[in-house]
């Protein structure tokens, strides 16, 4: 290169290197998601909420309706019909996550499956995100459907890991991915949100696309209630789960003193 040339060249780097977009901080993206999607004051004025979809698996003729109460500070009841499998009832108190049905019986949650369970009860997590997350780290620019996204890696509960991408335009939440640690193993689940609309006073997806290895399910959300009179027993834990909480504490080996 010929010294002009290359003189040149130097002059140019500062101006290409400041034109380079600055990825903006995490905690920025995740509070603009709670902006564009309603604002704080939205979010606060909620109390309950009672919402309703429709699941659908992709590829088979199997359809099924979910019905969830949720209530402050992160109580949650959700009660779905499956064919073929009966009813499945799951919940939380705010403190014990479990499941209750005609194939597994009771189950006291633990593990990933409990910071889950809590995480989704929580009404307003999407602006008590700090309370919730332990980390929070912009990654990136990646194209989804077409479109740039800003790439965030946030961590929870016990060393959760979950994976955001953010409309740079709109702000609004594309696709999550996590992985999901379970006793049968790890796999990747991945989460598509489309259909941003107005219900309950929060812009929220009406349709979400849900991967699983060898499954894929759509979800149609059909109604959303909010501040509406939820029965307290909702969050009651039922009799089967009482009695298996109460059998394991038994069984425990006692604490050190």
């Amino acid at each position: 290169m010929r010294p002009r040339s290359m003189a040149i060249w130097l002059a140019a780097v500062p101006a290409l290197l400041c034109a380079q977009e600055a990825l903006p901080k995490a905690e920025e993206i995740l509070d603009r998601y709670v902006a564009v999607t309603g604002g704080r004051e939205a979010y606060q004025k909620r109390r309950t909420e009672v919402r309703t979809a429709r699941l659908e698996v992709a590829g088979r003729d199997v359809a099924f309706t979910v019905t969830t109460y949720r209530a402050l500070p992160g109580k949650a009841y959700t009660i779905t019909e499956i064919p073929g499998v009966g009813k499945v009832e799951e919940g939380t108190d705010g403190e014990v996550a479990w499941s209750l049905s005609e194939a597994r019986g009771p189950v006291v949650k633990a593990g990933f499956e409990r910071d889950m369970a809590l995480y989704g009860a929580t009404l307003d997590v999407d602006l008590r995100w700090r309370e919730f997350l332990t980390s929070a780290k912009t990654a990136g620019v990646e194209e989804m459907d077409g479109r740039p996204c800003y790439k965030v890696l946030l961590g929870w509960g016990e060393s959760n890991e979950l994976t955001r991408f953010y409309d740079k335009e709109t702000g609004l939440l594309t696709k999550g991915l996590m992985r999901v640690k379970l006793p049968q193993g790890q796999f990747t689940m991945e989460t598509s949100f489309q259909d941003y609309r107005s219900a309950g006073g929060i812009v929220q997806p009406h349709k979400t696309t849900t991967k699983l290895p060898g499954q894929e399910m759509v979800g149609t959300l059909q109604s959303v209630e909010v501040n509406v009179e939820v029965d307290p027993s909702r969050f009651a834990l039922p009799e089967p789960v009482k009695a298996l909480l109460a059998k394991q504490k038994s069984a425990a080996p006692p604490a050190e003193r």
